[in-house]
């Protein structure tokens, strides 16, 4: 009976703090609010201002099509570009500091991926960590869906994947206890846990999703995992309207290829998270085809949804644009330009859907020009 009425007091005082409104915790509406107020100051210039980071492997080459697609629609963006490379030696502390200054004032950005090399040079944290932590980018959202007229084992998929993204294993806190002993520290906390989970409903909340499922291990890590199942489990009793499931991880990823059609949203830990993106990316055709965005109470950055730099592509002209077209399409429905975003995704997807313009990851034999040119007659022709 203790046990029970404390779990009453604990949701009591969950939903009171729902209700008054928890410090660092802001809604998917709040969290869209700053940057769009940035949008329509810039609208009233004429312009937006997007902070542009290309990445390293076929970043900058995606970035290009990026660019000829939008003057082809005649998007009012201008790009402020910055280059951070740990691979091409290009990164530094001042770089990050522009990057982030640029980000201040432009609230939104569109990247590539910033490769993290494995060579141990001294500090454990990536400039691609780094830059999020600063940012408190803690929201990844990937949302998995086919695209209409290109076959894959599984069709008619949709299903988004929210990952917490600024602790658990890549807290970046290891070291060597004693010789040949690494202790790897997975960070888990009350706050971070109630916050991404407050958004996944959010989220499901704003665009009519049915169900929210928690993805965890607490099997095995009891307290550290346990803690982040708790807070999805609270947060879930302010949303009744939402179904709640859990699932731990091993199981899922074999229920997303057995069957993928049960899912809706799924919210979880870092690292499970960067697995799932991954893995749920190759049921609709590969990291070439899935875009994702990452979020935090100020800031939006509009990314690839599988993070690969694809370095073995470099300068062949055979990198797929897709995901970073629909990625930058969907930044402009962030920033309000739905007309421009419409017209860029369905160019693409119309393409796609065509079949005769397809690169070699989609089963094609054309190259990342071909695709651009293609999507820019569609263009033309809506």
């Amino acid at each position: 009976m203790a046990a029970l009425g404390a779990s009453r007091a604990a949701a009591g005082l969950l939903r009171a703090q729902s209700l008054g409104g928890w410090r660092g915790l802001r809604t998917t509406a709040a969290l869209t609010q700053m940057p769009q107020a940035k949008s329509q100051n810039a609208k009233a210039e004429g312009t937006f201002q997007v902070t542009m980071l290309p990445g390293d492997g076929v970043g900058p080459e995606l970035m290009h099509a990026v660019k000829e697609v939008f003057k082809a629609a005649q998007v009012p963006v201008v790009f402020d570009e910055h280059h951070l490379s740990e691979v091409q030696n290009t990164a530094s502390e001042e770089k990050l500091d522009r990057v982030v200054d640029s980000m201040k004032e432009s609230k939104v950005a569109l990247i590539g991926k910033i490769h993290t090399p494995m060579e141990y040079k001294g500090d454990l944290a990536s400039y691609d960590m780094r830059l999020r932590r600063k940012l408190d980018l803690f929201a990844n959202v990937v949302h998995v869906k086919s695209l209409p007229g290109y076959q894959t084992r599984h069709n008619n998929l949709d299903l988004v994947i929210i990952r917490e993204q600024t602790e658990g294993e890549y807290s970046s806190l290891e070291h060597e206890s004693v010789k040949g002993v690494i202790e790897c520290l997975k960070i888990i906390t009350r706050a971070k846990s109630q916050r991404i989970a407050k958004f996944a409903f959010d989220y499901a909340t704003k665009k009519g999703r049915a169900k929210v499922t928690a993805v965890h291990k607490a099997n095995i890590m009891k307290l550290g995992d346990g803690l982040f199942l708790q807070c999805c489990k609270e947060v879930a009793e302010l949303y009744p309207k939402i179904k709640f499931d859990t699932m731990i991880i091993d199981n899922c990823c074999m229920q997303l290829v057995q069957n993928p059609y049960q899912f809706d949203v799924l919210v979880m830990p870092n690292l499970y998270g960067n697995i799932v993106d991954n893995l749920a990316a190759g049921l609709v055709g590969g990291a070439g085809v899935v875009p994702g965005e990452s979020y935090s109470a100020e800031y939006a950055v509009f990314e690839l949804g599988a993070r690969h730099p694809f370095a073995q592509a470099v300068g062949r002209n055979i990198a797929n644009p897709t995901a970073m077209l629909l990625s930058a399409s969907n930044m402009l429905r962030h920033l309000n330009l739905e007309h421009h975003s419409n017209l860029i995704s369905d160019a693409v997807k119309k393409v796609i859907k065509g079949g005769k313009v397809r690169t070699a990851d989609m089963g094609g034999y054309s190259t990342s020009l071909d695709f651009t040119q293609a999507v820019i007659a569609a263009l033309e022709g809506h």
